[in-house]
């Protein structure tokens, strides 16, 4: 009953987020002045879209060197929906500080990549409605921690500077926190027993535990960060933006999008609501 309503929650915190962020923010016509309308991407043939070529589960790169992932997957279901063709797209690997400009500058027409939807982006760019609910949780393989309960008193490595720490700090108070500068770091300090869990995002670490899985992710998310699709804003683009709303909504109706999400292994959708 308690997972059923934390689903629950979980699923209308996803529909609030998104109701949220969609109204209007006023803009400067010069920011948005090369974006490309729906119907000029139709004459074109493609999309361009930027992804992440680097992130297990959501872009990676397999063995044969072929993008794959839940954006990817994403990305191919929208020009197939949208354009008649799921190969009809460009896919365009990113770095995180190039997704924005990128946009905005009109070199690409939509950008799935793994970006959260934030109320200062809303300003620079159009959001879909969200495709994922990440957030901060645990990787540990100590087989004493089970839940994020078991980590009072014992030492979280969390990324320095990053937005882990506030999330740790308010909802595990009696955890001591090891400041790490990159996943490699947190990986070793794991492995020399410095630290006893790691946090982060759930799609980083859904994405660390296939490639360690001596490692295991601890239930449950506590923090919401909903993943969504950024287009250009303004008029022109409105109807492109109606087009990915649709398409995402059918999906999540008719399950498309879930049984993605569980065959890339992401986690459910579930925040906590009380701190452990």
């Amino acid at each position: 009953m308690m997972r059923q309503q934390l689903q629950k929650c979980s699923a209308i915190a996803l529909l609030n987020l998104s109701c949220w962020f969609l109204p209007c923010v006023p803009f400067s016509p010069s920011s948005f002045a090369h974006a490309a309308d729906l119907e000029t991407i139709r004459q074109r043939g493609h999309f361009v879209v930027a992804v992440k070529d680097n992130l297990r589960p959501l872009g990676f790169r397999n063995e044969a060197g072929e993008l794959v992932g839940l954006e990817i997957d994403i990305a191919r279901r929208l020009a197939e929906e949208i354009l008649g063709d799921p190969s009809a797209l460009v896919l365009e690997p990113v770095a995180n500080s190039d997704r924005l400009p990128l946009l905005t500058e009109g070199d690409v027409d939509l950008v799935v990549a793994r970006l959260t939807l934030t109320e200062s982006r809303s300003r620079l760019v159009n959001f879909s409605v969200p495709y994922y609910l990440d957030g901060t949780t645990f990787v540990t393989r100590n087989p004493a921690i089970q839940t994020p309960q078991n980590l009072r008193g014992r030492r979280v490595a969390v990324l320095e500077g990053s937005d882990t720490i506030a999330v740790v700090r308010s909802r595990l108070p009696g955890a001591q926190m090891v400041g790490v500068t990159s996943y490699t770091e947190a990986l070793s300090a794991l492995e020399q027993g410095t630290a006893d869990a790691f946090a982060a995002d759930a799609s980083v670490l859904t994405g660390w535990v296939q490639e360690y899985p001596e490692y295991r992710m601890l239930p449950g998310l506590w923090s919401g960060e909903a993943l969504a699709i950024a287009m250009p804003r303004g008029l022109e683009s409105q109807e492109l933006r109606a087009a990915v709303n649709t398409a995402l909504r059918r999906w999540r109706e008719d399950g498309w999008l879930d049984e993605r999400i569980r065959y890339w292994g992401l986690p459910a959708q579930i925040i906590f609501a009380d701190s452990p």
